[in-house]
């Protein structure tokens, strides 16, 4: 499935008070990594930025002077996102305003955003695994051990790849966010050689075993101590270790 992490700016709130976009970040993920495709590009909204809005985002009325309006990059940004699963922290803010935009131009057929895309909430999923805490990007960065400390303004290209990552730590699996592609092995195709299978002895069910090589060891470890300082306490497994390691130094040689 093709996936578009996807996120806004905007000159204030609600878009019903004639707030209009003006900042918009794309990363796109295949197979549950970064492609290296993304789509970031800064609009002038034709009206001022809302002084509360500024000190969120940091983007002024100077800097977006001699920006593009939406109307001259309508066409680009719906062909990268047409057709994609959208992933979205607070979904319906972000939907509204890209819907207002087309809207705006006239564009009816294009202002019903999830007649050409599916959509997918992170903040949804979020207070439904987290129920009664925080759960803004921020929270969620701290939760699963994101780095987000570039993070001192809002970034609509910057916030879509902190919340790649925390998507895909948050559905488990594969979270590597480099790039397909990158560090291939040239002798292996780019695929990584499996380590050897072991099989049962016979007479007992045929079992594969594939072991970690050490460069997904190496992954899991820097993963599981980004949990431990996320949580702020050594985790059940590792004290486990910890115990069925004493008890073996404990034994007599």
């Amino acid at each position: 499935m093709r996936s578009v992490v996807l996120d806004t700016e905007t000159t204030g709130m609600p878009v019903t008070d004639g707030h209009r976009i003006i900042e918009i970040g794309c990363v796109e993920v295949i197979g549950r990594r970064l492609t290296g495709r993304h789509y970031h590009v800064y609009l002038q909204p034709d009206r001022e930025v809302d002084e509360g809005a500024i000190a969120v985002h940091g983007i002024t009325d100077e800097f977006l002077t001699d920006k593009p309006r939406f109307r001259e990059v309508a066409n680009e940004f719906f062909e990268f996102i047409k057709g994609a699963q959208l992933i979205i922290h607070n979904a319906a803010f972000d939907v509204g305003f890209i819907n207002n935009e087309f809207a705006l131009l006239g564009q009816q057929d294009r202002a019903e955003l999830s007649d050409h895309c599916s959509i997918l909430d992170t903040l949804l999923m979020a207070r439904e695994r987290h129920p009664g805490q925080r759960n803004s990007l921020d929270a969620l960065c701290k939760r699963y051990g994101v780095d987000n400390s570039g993070r001192d303004l809002h970034g609509a290209l910057l916030d879509a790849e902190i919340l790649a990552d925390v998507y895909l730590t948050m559905t488990g699996g594969q979270t590597n966010l480099s790039l397909a592609g990158e560090g291939a092995d040239s002798e292996s195709g780019g695929r990584q050689q499996a380590a050897p299978i072991r099989r049962l002895p016979a007479g007992r069910a045929s079992t594969l075993v594939i072991r970690a090589n050490a460069e997904e060891v190496a992954a899991h470890e820097v993963r599981m101590r980004a949990i431990e300082k996320a949580a702020g306490a050594t985790p059940l497994w590792l004290q486990l270790e910890q115990s069925a390691d004493n008890d073996a130094e404990a034994l007599p040689a």
